[in-house]
């Protein structure tokens, strides 16, 4: 029986179909070319539709349902109808194939998949496939027609909704358990903090099977209204033609696509005009990148999103007005998050001390799926560790340092490689660079810097650039230069991947 207290992710878009059934909710654009446009009764239908779909195909409440696409209509669909039948949704990059795929679907237990067609053949270890789009009987099709059932009304808010993988840039993937309950929190949290409405008009282009695409930007624009687009991919081609031809007002991009926009030729031959509220996290942006970007576009308000996955997973924001005084923090805890920073025996550092930032909130996931010890590990005193290495001013205001596991430790002497790169970010010849820890018999660890070039400069013109803003024992030892940077679809680096290869060459 339905408690008529509970709020689950599922009564997210139903009370929204509810006061606006005839507003559009979604527009899709497919790599085809193809459209598709539903309003907010036309999507919670279908999202019924869908949730009886799987629960006709087997699954029953609490089942984990792995979903292996692309961005799309589908794939929304499939997240909400996990949702509102009960089941645990378990979103999967779709970069992932061969061992690393299989170790997802294993740990998390998944029975059912959804899965875009082209990428289904990668697919093993479970009983059914259900093919998202694209196909006879797919999710989408069987989801536009016919009766809209009656669904079981057994839904709790502390069941779960989804195991949210963390992104493994450091080790394997941890499922963090996250709730119905925590995810309404982190929703509420974001349209607060965020300055969100319902005449945003926003564009979504980064990963959906990523928390901070589905969880900060898609999932609250629906609860309060918005018309959204959303698109398969971030191609910065793409995304500026409809920017100026749609005449999108908010979007959001990890620092990488950031990166690319500003470099592509047409970032200054487009009207950007139309955007007002323009959004960056998922890694650390380059304080240079930002400068470069603030003065490109005078009169965009930027956003700094920082979280992790394990908190829905927004944590903190910095504001457009804040950024003038404070362009490299990250801002303070948003509404529904108490912070503060922690020394290695887990006391309270001074206001701007360095130390790890750790969370209460209704919005932190329960634990690690299967993972005990790692669980217990990430969840003592009281808190929640989060491996994040910052500072906190008196005002509240928390600027990142590094996470601690990127944190090099050259001859005893800490240095963070975000310093080190910001350094090099200031060279014009400089298009990406990301600096890691390797290796070295006199100083355990040495400081290597792996770089992108946009016109031709080698590594003695970078190391001399370097030594005019850092101390010696900071400017990199080595700097290999690449065509590109190994990073997962959310646009954060792999450094694992990097030191890795640093070390066998």
């Amino acid at each position: 029986m339905l408690d008529p207290r509970a709020g689950t992710v599922g009564d997210v878009l139903r009370r929204t179909a509810a006061r606006v059934p005839g507003r559009v909710a979604l527009r899709f654009a497919d790599g085809s070319g193809a459209e598709r446009e539903w309003t907010y009764a036309e999507l919670d239908d279908a999202v019924s539709r869908a949730a009886g779909v799987l629960l006709a195909a087997g699954a029953s409440k609490g089942d984990r349902i792995a979903a292996y696409g692309r961005n799309s209509d589908a794939y929304l669909i499939g997240f909400l109808a996990c949702a509102r039948a009960g089941l645990v949704h378990v979103p999967i990059n779709y970069n992932l194939t061969g061992s690393e795929l299989g170790y997802l679907v294993e740990q998390s237990g998944s029975t059912i998949a959804l899965a875009d067609p082209a990428l289904a053949g990668a697919l093993s270890g479970v009983d059914r496939v259900i093919p998202l789009r694209g196909a006879e009987k797919s999710l989408l099709e069987l989801s536009t027609a016919g009766e809209v059932p009656a669904l079981p009304e057994d839904v709790a808010d502390d069941d779960l909704v989804q195991l949210l993988y963390t992104s493994g840039t450091t080790s394997r993937p941890k499922g963090a358990m996250m709730t119905h309950r925590a995810l309404l929190h982190e929703y509420v949290s974001c349209v607060v903090a965020l300055d969100f409405t319902d005449g945003d008009d926003p564009l979504h282009a980064m990963p959906l099977y990523h928390s901070a695409q589905m969880h900060v930007f898609l999932l609250p624009h629906l609860m309060i209204g918005s018309t959204n687009r959303l698109v398969e991919s971030p191609d910065p081609q793409d995304v500026l033609r409809r920017v100026e031809e749609e005449r999108i007002g908010a979007f959001f991009a990890a620092p990488t696509v950031w990166v690319a926009l500003s470099n592509h030729d047409d970032f200054g031959r487009r009207d950007l005009g139309s955007l007002r509220k323009a959004y960056y996290g998922a890694s650390i942006m380059p304080g240079p990148v930002l400068s470069r970007l603030r003065e490109s576009l005078p009169g965009l308000g930027f956003y700094n999103c920082f979280g992790q996955s394990e908190i829905a997973p927004l944590a903190t924001v910095l504001r457009p007005e804040e950024h003038d005084l404070r362009p490299d923090s990250a801002g303070r805890p948003v509404l529904f998050v108490e912070a503060k920073v922690v020394d290695e025996q887990g006391n309270q550092v001074a206001p701007g001390e360095l130390g790890e930032i750790v969370y209460r909130s209704p919005q932190l996931c329960t634990g690690y799926w299967n993972k005990p010890e790692e669980t217990a590990e990430a969840f003592r005193d009281g808190w929640f560790h989060s491996g994040d290495l910052v500072r906190q001013d008196e005002q509240g205001y928390v600027t990142v340092v590094d996470r601690i596991k990127d944190v090099i430790n050259t001859g005893g002497v800490l240095v963070a490689s975000r310093e080190v790169e910001d350094a090099l970010y200031t060279h014009p010849a400089v298009a990406e660079v990301a600096v890691i820890a390797v290796p070295d018999p006199k100083w355990i660890e040495s400081i290597a810097a792996v770089v992108v070039r946009k016109s031709d400069v080698d590594e003695a013109e970078l190391l001399e650039h370097a030594r005019e803003s850092l101390a010696g024992f900071k400017v990199p030892k080595r700097i290999r230069f690449v065509d590109d940077l190994p990073r997962n679809s959310s646009g954060k680096l792999l450094k694992r991947v990097l030191r890795e290869q640093f070390v066998e060459r």
